[in-house]
């Protein structure tokens, strides 16, 4: 439906244009040639097709149409060519805007607005009457360019949030299935190395009973050593520190993966930056897998380069092959099923990124990968610096192209005037206001005294340029800028209030309040329309001009702030509805994963555990048969417990899940990292190894709390205690201080006594609960 109404968009324009001319010229009586007939024609099909094709050569259409509408403008009369040229030049202004990037979007519309101008000039010179006509052509170019850009990045905006979700959904499923991996992978090592070790010691003691006796006080030495060693390790096992990662890090997989292809003597370079565990670092590690794969298969012994750069915005990861030395035969060349390539496109592309293949100059291979970065941004293609700057020629070609026939005639032949007209004072004030509102978002209060002085020029500008249109046309204009930074200023301040970050000169970047500068504004603008009106001169009393220009001025400084809030308020509702996404799915993962947790710690404490220490009695008691006939118990156990896992899920319903308690912040942490933020957990040695029920489950819905406000900002939580008191740090949550996030803070810890303090020093939460329980007393009121 939406390819269809982009095609009926052209159509439309055509219809309106016929009807402008030469319909209402037909309905007045005055009948068109047939040469203007013909030539409307020739101009109205080339920019009807181009302007169907726009979003696929959105630049190419923007100069065809502009082009063709000048060409036809000159020999056919006044408004065959109005629509096609104001409307379907915007069109095409604003597709590029929105299909194209930032730096081409802006280059684009000064192109054309100085392309204009200089037409203009080259037509008529400087002294062309009012020239309203090139400000307001250049108003709507700059209003398409705008929405566009608008556009643009409220789609980027919508995409980024998609595909966040879409990886917090993956990771979603993932993570209980990593734990459990995990726990699998750790209980393996226990049993092949100790367990093992054990049941073999004693068994040769057993055997060389009679001819080496020393080796039983050995073997039950050893059985003791290496029980109490077991029984640490599975402790560790069920319960891992949160500030220790206990599976190997992405960077280490990669270095590990290409350490195997350099034994099989495949030459391989690794430059890698760190990656966080989750969907990236998969889909990375399983292109690199299959890229060198497919060298040692093709290209066998030829140099291979692996590089993966992890940034804010994009991860690239590169694998390139040099050619294959000669002399080498391919032996795995006919190995592959052939849809290797259809595999790491599949797996790029539900990461969220891009894939491309192909032959290198020198004669080798190349894969180059782009996946979305920390921020889940949509991926973007970088420019290079050459094709910038042909982009600059080809505009100033463009640009300058109207003054060529000034070259070549005679200098009389070319219009002059005395003095500049209204409408180039009126297109520079327009310019300046425009350049100042791109700097509105990084120096918002200077931008902000710059639009209220320009807002004072426009009544001088009446003055110099001797207009005579329509007098309060020129102070709208000057309006328009004006309220276009209230509506910013309002919908930026709504949708998210945070401390703004610490700058070495701090006035320039603090706005001035939003209230504030539109009553500033208000003043301001009634006071140019006040002084437009009186110098043009009226009938009606002063105090009347000035009333109604202030009711006037107010009503649409008052639009502008209606506008901005709901526009805030909506972008407030659509991230309030993510974060409570994220946070659910945060929150389901870590719950999965730690059902999986408890579910093989509880096999752990009633099978190995047990049995394992009964292992130890018997060691320590100096009984070599009991102790071997325990260890072999244990193993038995630990295998059983193995294949328990293997079997994957356990048959814990999702009603009785076990609730999270502190054990499990290194799965929160974990998860968020998964999903784009970084997040450090910090345990002090005097937090104990056990704390009370409550206190243990409400320090980890505090510290899910806090992870769930919807900073993209780095955080740390750090937990201490001393005798009576455990305390939770948190930085890097601007939003804790939220009234929100502070009551639910407050119902989570008041009932145990707890504290808290948020936004001392901002982006700071602190909070403080009692190790002893309050008494009834207490806990009732």
């Amino acid at each position: 439906m939406k390819r269809t109404d982009d095609r009926l968009l052209p159509v439309l324009l055509i219809c309106a244009q016929a009807l402008v001319w030469p319909v209402a010229p037909l309905l007045r009586g005055t009948v068109p040639t047939a040469a203007d007939l013909l030539v409307a024609a020739l101009v109205a099909g080339p920019v009807t097709a181009a302007l169907a094709l726009r979003r696929t050569r959105p630049v190419l259409t923007l100069v065809v149409v502009a082009a063709a509408c000048a060409v036809g403008a000159g020999p056919l009369p006044v408004g065959a060519m109005a629509v096609l040229g104001t409307a379907g030049v915007a069109l095409a202004l604003f597709t590029v805007a929105t299909e194209r990037d930032t730096f081409t979007a802006v280059l684009s519309v000064v192109t054309l607005a100085v392309w204009q101008l200089f037409q203009n000039i080259t037509l008529t010179g400087l002294s062309d009457h009012n020239g309203l006509d090139l400000v307001l052509t250049a108003l709507l170019y700059g209003s398409a360019c705008g929405a566009g850009l608008y556009v643009r990045r409220t789609r980027r905006a919508r995409q980024a949030a998609e595909l966040l979700l879409h990886r917090a959904e993956s990771e979603r499923h993932r993570l209980p299935a990593a734990e459990r991996r995990r726990m699998e992978r750790e209980l393996h090592d226990v049993s092949a190395h100790h367990l093992t070790a054990v049941v073999v010691t004693a068994g040769a003691a057993l055997g060389l009973r009679e001819r080496r006796p020393e080796l039983a006080a050995e073997a039950l030495e050893f059985a003791t050593e290496t029980g109490r060693e077991v029984i640490r390790a599975l402790g560790a096992v069920r319960a891992p520190a949160p500030s220790r990662e206990e599976l190997p890090s992405p960077e280490e997989r990669l270095r590990a993966l290409v350490a195997g292809f350099r034994r099989l003597d495949q030459p391989v370079d690794l430059d890698v930056d760190p990656l966080p565990e989750g969907t990236i670092a998969d889909a990375a590690y399983g292109i690199v897998r299959e890229a060198l794969t497919n060298v040692a298969r093709h290209a066998p012994g030829a140099h291979t380069t692996v590089t993966c750069r992890y940034g804010d915005t994009r991860t690239d990861v590169v694998v390139t092959s040099a050619a294959p030395p000669s002399g080498t035969t391919a032996h795995g060349a006919g190995l592959g099923g052939g849809r290797g390539q259809g595999f790491l496109r599949s797996r790029a592309r539900e990461a969220g990124g891009t894939l491309t293949t192909g032959p290198t100059p020198q004669g080798g291979w190349e894969v180059r990968a782009t996946l979305p970065g920390r921020t889940a941004a949509p991926v973007e293609d970088t420019v290079p610096r050459s094709y910038r700057a042909a982009q600059l020629i080809a505009a100033i070609g463009l640009a300058v192209q109207p003054l060529l026939p000034a070259l070549i005639t005679r200098p009389e032949s070319i219009p002059t005037g005395s003095h500049v007209s209204a409408g180039v004072l009126f297109a520079l004030l327009a310019a300046a206001q425009a350049v100042t509102l791109l700097w509105l978002r990084r120096t918002p209060r200077t931008a902000q005294l710059t639009l209220l002085t320009l807002a004072l020029l426009w009544p001088l500008a009446v003055q110099l340029g001797d207009y005579t249109g329509p007098v309060l046309l020129p102070p709208t204009l000057g309006m328009v800028a004006t309220c276009s930074a209230v509506a910013a200023l309002k919908g930026r301040g709504e949708l998210r209030a945070r401390p703004p970050r610490a700058r070495a000169h701090r006035l320039p970047h603090v706005p001035v309040p939003v209230p504030v500068f539109a009553l500033a504004a208000t003043a301001v603008h009634a006071t140019a329309l006040t002084i437009a009106v009186l110098h043009r001169g009226t009938h009606l009393p002063a105090w009347e001009v000035i009333t109604a220009a202030t009711a006037f001025t107010a009503l649409a400084v008052g639009a502008a702030r209606l506008g901005g809030t709901l526009r805030a308020r909506q972008a407030r509702a659509t991230e309030g509805a993510r974060t409570e996404q994220l946070a659910t799915w945060t929150e389901e993962a870590v719950r999965d994963a730690w059902s999986e947790r408890r579910r093989i710690a509880a096999g752990l404490e009633t099978t190995v555990l047990a049995r394992t220490a009964d292992m130890v009695s018997e060691a320590e008691a100096g009984h070599l048969d009991a102790t071997a006939t325990r260890a072999r118990e244990a193993l038995a156990a630990m295998r059983a417990l193995l294949d328990a896992v293997r079997d994957g899920e356990g048959d814990t319903t999702p009603d009785l899940r076990p609730q999270p308690t502190v054990q499990a912040l290194d799965l929160l942490a974990h998860q968020c990292r998964a999903t784009g933020r970084d997040v450090k957990i910090r345990l002090t040695d005097r937090v104990p190894a056990r704390l009370p029920t409550e206190v243990d489950l409400a320090a980890y819905h505090v510290a899910e709390t806090l992870l769930a406000t919807g900073d993209d900002d780095p955080a740390v939580l750090e937990l201490d205690a001393d005798e009576t008191t455990l305390t939770i740090t948190a930085t890097g949550v601007p939003r804790g201080a939220d009234t929100a996030v502070r009551a639910r803070l407050t119902a989570r810890i008041a009932p145990l006594g707890g504290t808290l303090t948020a936004g001392r020093p901002p982006g700071t939460a602190q909070l403080r609960l009692p190790l002893t329980a309050p008494d009834d007393e207490e806990r009732q009121r």
